[in-house]
């Protein structure tokens, strides 16, 4: 059995990422750092959906929808394919479901109370 760090890091190996795949996490990730959009991938998890049935769901205006998709879909985390007048979203590739439903698990987590710091200015673990 590895260590936490080792085991954490299991589906990206570090001397095989370089700048330019740390850029391209950055992006997606900053894709993803918006309430709304983290509720978009959310919704798109279950099943394609059309803009106004994320609209419905969300309470929002079609527009703000709209422009949460099209940075998601700029990012490659969403696709739209036509369908007559409308286009349905979904889902690139379902793990990045996973990437927004690990981070909703974490933020419910209770917060650890800040731990005393040890005399040689480490933290105990």
């Amino acid at each position: 059995m590895g260590s936490p760090e080792r085991d954490c890091a299991a589906g990206a190996d570090a001397h095989v990422a370089g700048p330019a795949e740390y850029e391209a996490a950055s992006d997606l990730l900053r894709a993803l750092a918006s309430p709304t959009r983290v509720a978009i991938v959310l919704r798109l998890q279950d099943r394609p959906q059309c803009v106004h049935e994320v609209v419905g769901a969300l309470s929002l205006s079609q527009p703000l929808v709209s422009q949460h998709l099209r940075v998601l879909k700029d990012a490659g985390v969403v696709r739209g394919n036509r369908s007559g007048r409308e286009i349905i979203y979904e889902l690139v590739d379902h793990h990045l479901a996973h990437i927004v439903t690990d981070a909703l698990t974490h933020a419910m987590e209770p917060r650890r109370a800040a731990e005393p710091a040890r005399g040689d200015g480490e933290v105990s673990r």
